[in-house]
């Protein structure tokens, strides 16, 4: 590759093909990755209480202990205003991607589907689709991405989209 002035760019290394867990990463992000690191600067994991403690501080962050166990290996993603964007790994879809979830403390603390992968969160973000109105879970009726909003609400919350404080699990 070339700068924009014609000089030769340095190799870059091949980006990581694993999260820190082992598990794989989805096809989108090892894709963007080699694209560009600039969007996601810190994948760091982090269970979903120490990203709403970092996020809202320490008392909202205490609501989200229940769930560290269920979502250990979680990456903030950019975006939102008063909830935020949060990729977990557990089981693939069947195109190997993560569900991307919307945590927010507007009234309850809650928790909630919003993207079936990162593919889709890219595609929205780049306002490549349209979500279409009503809540974070909006894609679960969706022609495309329905089914696969489907699979990951069987697998994280037992057919439900989200959920809100307290817990039922």
């Amino acid at each position: 590759m070339i700068d924009a002035l014609g000089a030769p760019l340095a190799p870059q290394p091949p980006a990581a093909t694993t999260f820190p867990s082992g598990r794989s990463l989805p096809p989108s992000l090892g894709r963007w990755l080699d694209f560009d690191t600039g969007l996601l600067v810190d994948l760091t994991p982090r269970s979903i209480d120490e990203i709403a403690t970092a996020e809202w501080g320490a008392d909202w962050g205490a609501f989200y202990t229940p769930l560290a166990e269920r979502f250990r290996e979680c990456f903030l993603l950019p975006g939102g205003t008063d909830s935020r964007r949060v990729l977990a790994t557990s089981e693939p879809d069947a195109y190997g991607e993560y569900p991307v979830f919307a945590i927010d403390i507007d009234d309850l603390p809650y928790i909630g589907l919003m993207y079936p992968g990162f593919d889709v969160y890219l595609a929205d973000t780049h306002s490549i689709i349209d979500r279409g109105s009503g809540g974070y879970d909006s894609l679960v009726n969706h022609p495309v991405y329905g089914e696969r909003m489907r699979q990951h609400a069987r697998h994280w919350f037992g057919g439900h989209t989200s959920s809100e404080y307290p817990w039922p699990w």
